[in-house]
């Protein structure tokens, strides 16, 4: 069963985010703009185009969603001026530059959708000199937080389940972030800008920043909340920022900390933070410098929440020699047949006669075949 359907019925519930990009296409827009939607899902921001006065959309989606946004725009009017282009956008190969590009690649941490990697990327290629990028600039934002109920999902793996110790999986829960909403009340100082970037180009890797924060409110520090901020235009900004009383329905960031202790207002605490985005990891330090007795130096890193096993790591070794699997030989047949020359039904009764012990069926064989061959071929 798939919930991609789903999660866009969720994106197309949030009247907070349509009326952001709404009035930010309509704003940024002029009559006659090409315009590339990228990673477009139901393809809303495009017809938000259409309908402000481009000439043309290219709806670049690399899932089946591609077919829903056919659908919605043949039957909102815009068939001819809407194009459907099924890729990933650092695929995309399009017949004319284009003078925007509109997405909704904004994470909850603002950078954890892949903006970073993907406009740069696809500006170079795609985009028209002086070309427009919607969002154009990405902001993110950090405030300690007391969430008790956080706490108690990292601390579940330090307590007995069933008789059994499950505690070696504290190291891998305190070592990452979760998803959670958070409100005011739950911020125990005033949000820290952290850094804004132009979505054209990307954060310094590794980034890193040393902040002191004025306690606000006395309470539990349970760690570290994080949102973003995304402008879409240069009147219209959306956010999921806990003080916001537009915010869009995306939840924040929690980064927890091993060992929750009091502050007091008046306190200051010190976070070191640093993001590699690139890599989806973020580190991040808390202390209260004034009051050593009661708050010793944490620190804590997605790095050491990632769950990698330790053959995927012997895999990665540089004098690892490695040795196609019985399906990886059966990949590097179905790419070898699809010369440009044979028909799929071909290629299909090749593999299935080539791999007798992959395959019980023939069916089994073509359904493999069309795993691969969607993936890599073009039209």
């Amino acid at each position: 069963m798939s919930l991609i359907v789903d999660e866009h019925r969720e994106y197309l519930s949030d009247p907070a985010r349509l009326a952001a990009f709404s009035r930010a296409i309509r704003e940024v827009v002029r009559p006659g703009d090409v315009v590339a939607d990228i990673g477009s899902g139901t393809g809303i921001l495009g017809l938000f185009a259409l309908e402000a006065g481009a000439a043309r959309v290219y709806s670049i989606e690399a899932t089946g969603m591609i077919e829903i946004a056919r659908a919605i725009a043949a039957r909102n009017g815009f068939g001819s001026r809407f194009h459907a282009v099924q890729c990933h956008s650092s695929e995309a190969r399009l017949p004319e530059p284009v003078d925007l590009f509109v997405s909704d690649f904004v994470g909850r941490f603002g950078f954890d959708a892949g903006i970073f990697e993907i406009y740069p990327e696809a500006a170079a290629r795609l985009l028209r000199p002086g070309g427009l990028l919607l969002p154009s600039q990405l902001s993110m934002f950090l405030s300690p937080v007391e969430r008790a109920d956080m706490h108690e999902q990292v601390r579940f793996w330090s307590l007995p389940r069933e008789g059994f110790d499950v505690s070696p999986g504290f190291q891998w829960a305190v070592n990452t972030g979760y998803p959670v909403t958070l409100h005011a009340h739950d911020l125990l100082a005033e949000p820290a800008a952290l850094v804004s970037v132009a979505t054209g180009s990307a954060p310094p890797s590794p980034f890193r920043t040393e902040l002191e924060m004025p306690i606000t409110k006395s309470g539990t520090l349970h760690g570290l909340g994080g949102w973003a901020s995304a402008a879409l235009s240069p009147s219209v900004t959306m956010t999921n920022s806990p003080l916001a009383t537009d915010r869009v329905a995306r939840r924040n960031v929690f980064l927890p900390i091993g060992q929750p202790f009091e502050v007091r207002e008046g306190d200051t605490l010190r976070v070191r933070f640093a993001l590699r985005s690139a890599d989806q990891i973020v580190s991040w330090r808390v202390d209260v410098p004034s009051r050593p007795e009661v708050t010793e130096v944490q620190t804590h890193s997605t790095l050491h929440g990632m769950l990698i096993g330790r053959d995927d790591l012997e895999r990665a070794r540089p004098d690892f020699v490695p040795v196609l699997t019985p399906r990886g030989q059966g990949r590097l047949t179905i790419l070898t047949l699809c010369d440009g020359k044979r028909p799929l039904r071909e290629v299909e009764d090749l593999v299935f006669a080539r791999h007798p012990d992959l395959f019980a069926s023939r069916g089994e064989a073509a359904a493999f075949v069309a795993e691969v061959v969607s993936r890599y071929a073009r039209l």
